[in-house]
């Protein structure tokens, strides 16, 4: 009896219609970490693909391009940094102004923890925006304002109690902390030490109306 052994078939395995949401969290993970270091357009796909070890049909099979993959990192990052927000801001147990300054040590400690590789995912972007695609523009304002109405909403409890001035302006001093917070965090990387943010909240909260 002769066996006859099947020759090997040519072209591309047969596609197997699976999901794997495992990886595309994972592609997203390491996206905010090399945004993050990095910035988009020093960010290469083939980057983000060797450092967890998957192929590239695993990334076009979740997103249409580098942009569609930027755009999702950067809404998982803004909601990642709300909950940040959220669990110093939201503490009914701490005085609204010593909320603020929780989130500050926090901010100090992940950046001293990742050697001040990181930074902001929002100031990085925010950096290249002249030279990013026109969508990244609307993504990047939704965000930061997002952040704004939050702390707005924990400084109007420290008006209330009395810690801020009857007539502050709340989410104009919201606005201006996320504006200077972010040059504070990019100085920070620069010298590599949390001084930076230390002397911006201390200025910050030093022009606060009392």
């Amino acid at each position: 009896m002769t066996i006859t052994t099947p020759k090997p078939r040519r072209g591309r395995p047969p596609k197997i219609a699976r999901e794997f949401p495992d990886t595309r969290e994972a592609l997203i993970r390491c996206g905010m970490e090399m945004l993050t270091e990095q910035g988009f357009m020093s960010t290469g796909i083939d980057g983000v693909l060797k450092r967890i070890g998957v192929p590239k049909g695993s990334f076009y099979h979740y997103f249409d391009s580098k942009e569609a993959f930027g755009q999702v990192v950067l809404k998982n990052y803004g909601a990642y940094f709300a909950h940040k927000l959220d669990r110093c801001l939201l503490r009914d147990d701490v005085p609204p102004l010593q909320r603020l300054c929780d989130f500050v040590e926090d901010a100090k400690a992940g950046m001293t923890r990742h050697q001040f590789r990181r930074g902001c995912l929002v100031g990085n972007l925010g950096q290249e925006v002249a030279i990013l695609p026109d969508s990244f523009r609307e993504r990047l304002e939704i965000t930061l304002c997002d952040w704004q109405h939050r702390l707005a909403n924990c400084l109007r409890l420290a008006r209330d109690s009395g810690q801020l001035a009857a007539g502050a302006d709340c989410e104009e001093l919201a606005a201006f902390f996320w504006i200077g917070w972010e040059g504070a965090v990019q100085r920070a990387r620069l010298v590599r030490c949390t001084g930076p943010l230390d002397i911006f909240l201390a200025g910050f909260l030093a022009g606060l109306p009392r």
